[in-house]
């Protein structure tokens, strides 16, 4: 809609794909969902909030109700955004992207799928058909700073997923870098201190030293730019704090 808005894309035909069942409905695959890409933000909040709490968040923060009427994961993930909303949590997530074409369908990891600013793997013969996603093992977090606390597009956004069970650490970050990132550096470092404190079943146990450690190596994986929403220098000191909130979120540290 941007681009048509902008006059920048004059498309033939628009197709209206509200109807195939295969899209707009989620179901339970072998223990994890499949989302299908017609799928609404308010759908999200309201059906799948507490299997996936982090993304439920980020839908939260997407425009007004009536766009999260309207918008879909789908619909993010196919801009490819480095601003999307959605592209963090579902990194942390370790989701998989499921992709279809008269070829056949293919699933790609989310962590794989974003390849340039707002490009992606999708061939020009495919459609983002659904995100493959495990429930919530644990805490999940979002957070996003921008100029006001609704309908904004972020400055820089940052989700966080503790696994609890398979003893795994995902992050996302968005709106610092040619494409929504992940801290893989923070990733290992907080799987190590949770680990060395004995504290993944009680991650309240870890100490304040390592939070702010962790806020460091996120701020480090960022590769921002300045532009009209935020200077690259004030991105990265936000994503810190970001990631040190979501730990006190998250009940890892104060």
């Amino acid at each position: 809609m941007v681009d048509l808005n902008f006059d920048r894309d004059r498309p033939e035909a628009i197709l209206d794909l509200t109807r195939v069942p295969e899209l707009r409905d989620w179901t339970r695959e072998n223990g994890s969902l499949r989302i299908g890409a017609g799928v609404s933000y308010t759908r999200l909040i309201g059906e799948l909030g507490d299997a996936l709490p982090g993304l439920a968040l980020a839908a939260r923060t997407v425009g007004s109700p009536q766009i999260r009427n309207r918008g879909t994961i789908g619909g993010n993930l196919g801009a490819a955004s480095p601003a999307g909303d959605c592209h963090p949590p579902l990194l942390a997530a370790r989701a998989e992207v499921e992709l279809a074409s008269v070829r056949g369908a293919r699933r790609v990891p989310v962590r794989e799928f974003f390849v340039a600013p707002k490009q992606s793997v999708l061939a020009e013969d495919e459609l983002i058909a659904a995100v493959h996603v495990e429930p919530a093992r644990g805490p999940q977090q979002f957070s996003k700073i921008g100029t006001r606390n609704a309908m904004v597009i972020a400055a820089c956004s940052f989700a966080l997923s503790i696994d609890q069970e398979a003893k795994r650490v995902g992050t996302g970050i968005g709106s610092a870098g040619p494409t929504p990132l992940v801290a893989s550096e923070a990733e290992a470092f907080l799987e190590g201190a949770l680990e060395a404190a004995g504290a993944w079943e009680d991650v309240a146990r870890l100490g304040e030293a390592d939070a702010a450690r962790f806020g460091e190596l996120v701020a480090s994986a960022a590769r921002p730019i300045d532009d009209v929403r935020s200077t690259a220098a004030y991105r990265v000191h936000a994503l810190g704090v970001l990631a040190r909130r979501a730990l006190a979120w998250s009940g890892v540290a104060g």
